[in-house]
């Protein structure tokens, strides 16, 4: 059984063709309806000047009156009479004494026989015209008297019938008629050809797809917390959706909407690559507190339209991703440790089975100090459990790489004495990316050396590393902290990224990030912390 279907509503462009070619033919026959009444009316209003002009001739020659005077007037004035008709273009002259009686009448029957219409204000010596149905059927005259010597002689009527004043009118309605017809093809074909570019535009939907496509489009736009922006071709922002709004960090979309991408305050990389006509695919960038992946897609129909971003936020993602660096190193250094068991185990068990084992003994205590002596420092420079364990493990990867990684002497920072806003994450975050940019740096380099010094007074925390490498040229010191900017060599993960997580986390705490020379000749990275007006969190 074949289910109905029922039609489809027609498109919004086919909606406004219909309209639009109503109100085309309903103006042109509204002025095709004017225009024939107007003519109809001018016609009447010609017909009766003609009329008028034809009975005042008539009224006004002498040969009339001389054949009024005469005993048979008809005899003289019905030939005149003919021949005005034929030379004036009119349908009747008659010609009648003063009391209406005709003279003269194109049909020689009427002769003699009372005027039918109204006479009394040519009697009184004054021109009128009329419309009124004679024996000649309905028409359109003119009555003027004829005076000689201030006295009224006779009347003269001369008239046009009325069907003759629409035969002269049809032929103007058959023009008009014409031309309100190409008009009106004139208008269909550029309505249609408007409609055409509107149906291309709206891809044939009509106003209730089209609204409904709105609202869909509002609620898919603002509830996807991914961040959406779409730029005009001038770099405006034509729309921004909320999780665009929030991880820009920008106001309102009423106060957003219409203003140019370089007036919105953001990071000058993160700006560059919203004003980049290029591509860019999976960009990682730095606002005040996020960690972004930046992705452009130009909007092109032989020219630059727009552009479409998209923003995610990777802050918590990046976060946890410097915990697993953290964890994986704490891993590779507990391997190297074990390692390093195994070889001193080897070693005392090779001095036992040789018969030294007193010297196996000794071998065996003086690692055991050494390890713990290291411990020991660690932990009672840097009471904070996570804090000592990252230290623990970079001195071990350090040690690694040959380079010796030493806590300061000054460095006190007890458990407990960290405020909650203060996370121990951003501490990691900040602390770990300045020993490994450390480290680094002194890689290679004579006596490589790391420093690390890390104490809180009453009102802030201070974290200083140092390092015995090349050091920073000054030119460099406000770029080190810029995201993508490095030294050294590009990796396939790229570069540049850790220096600029430390200056994020320091700004979200209203700390300071300074960079100096050392004592030793390289570099020392300062970070203060007040305790009193942090603000806590990892984004």
């Amino acid at each position: 059984m074949r289910v109905p279907t029922l039609p489809r509503p027609r498109s919004l462009a086919g909606q406004l063709f219909a309209m639009q070619a109503v109100l085309i033919a309903v103006v042109v026959a509204g002025y095709a309806l004017f225009t024939y009444v107007s003519d109809q009316r001018q016609a009447e209003d010609a017909a009766a000047r003609q009329a008028t002009a034809v009975a005042r001739s008539i009224a006004d020659s002498p040969s009339v009156r001389e054949a009024i005077r005469t005993p048979d007037p008809t005899a003289r004035l019905e030939p005149y009479a003919l021949q005005v008709m034929r030379d004036a273009n009119v349908d009747f002259v008659t010609i009648m004494n003063p009391s209406g009686i005709r003279w003269t009448h194109p049909d020689r029957n009427q002769i003699g026989k009372r005027f039918l219409g109204n006479i009394g204000p040519a009697q009184h010596g004054r021109t009128f015209t009329e419309t009124y149905t004679g024996t000649l059927g309905a028409s359109v005259r003119a009555v003027t008297p004829i005076s000689d010597n201030g006295r009224i002689v006779g009347l003269v009527s001369a008239g046009i019938k009325v069907e003759t004043i629409s035969a002269r009118v049809q032929d103007q309605v058959a023009a008009l008629l014409g031309v309100a017809g190409v008009a009106l093809l004139l208008g269909a074909v550029g309505t249609y050809v408007v409609n055409a570019r509107l149906r291309r535009h709206t891809h044939g939907m009509n106003a209730t797809e089209l609204s409904r496509m709105h609202d869909y489009h509002q609620a898919a736009l603002h509830a996807v917390r991914e961040g959406l922006l779409m730029l005009d071709g001038a770099y405006r922002v034509a729309l921004i959706n909320d999780g665009g709004r929030e991880l820009l960090g920008v106001g309102p979309e009423e106060g957003v909407v219409g203003r140019s991408v370089a007036d919105l305050g953001l990071p000058a990389p993160l700006t560059g690559a919203l004003l980049s006509s290029e591509p860019r695919v999976d960009e990682v960038h730095l606002t005040a507190s996020r960690v972004l992946v930046v992705n452009t897609s130009p909007v092109s129909g032989g020219e630059h339209r727009g552009t479409v971003v998209t923003l995610r936020d990777v802050t918590e993602l990046q976060s946890l991703m410097g915990e697993l660096d953290s964890e994986r190193g704490f891993t590779q250094a507990l391997r190297s440790q074990a390692h390093e068991a195994a070889n001193r185990l080897h070693t005392v068990v090779s001095l036992i089975e040789l018969g030294r084992a007193e010297e196996a003994v000794e071998f065996a205590t003086a690692e055991l100090e050494l390890a713990q002596a290291l411990t020991d420092q660690v932990v009672a420079a840097v009471g904070e459990p996570v804090l000592a364990a990252l230290l623990l493990g970079k001195t071990a990867q350090a040690n690694e790489r040959g380079v010796e990684l030493v806590v300061s002497p000054d460095s006190r920072l007890d458990d407990g004495l960290l405020p909650q806003s203060l996370s121990a994450r951003d501490l990691v975050t900040i602390l770990g990316n300045l020993i490994d940019n450390a480290v680094d740096a002194a890689q290679g380099s004579a006596r490589a050396r790391v420093t690390v010094t890390a104490y809180a007074t009453a009102a802030e925390v201070v974290l200083r590393v140092s390092d015995t490498g090349p050091g920073v040229d000054p030119a460099h010191a406000g770029l080190v902290f810029q995201r993508g900017f490095s030294t050294k060599p590009a990796e396939p993960g790229g570069r540049g990224l850790g220096l600029a997580l430390v200056r994020q986390a320091v700004n979200r705490h209203e700390g300071t990030l300074t960079v100096a020379e050392a004592e030793e000749g390289g570099a020392v990275f300062e970070v203060r912390l007040p305790l009193r007006t942090a603000t806590g969190g990892a984004g």
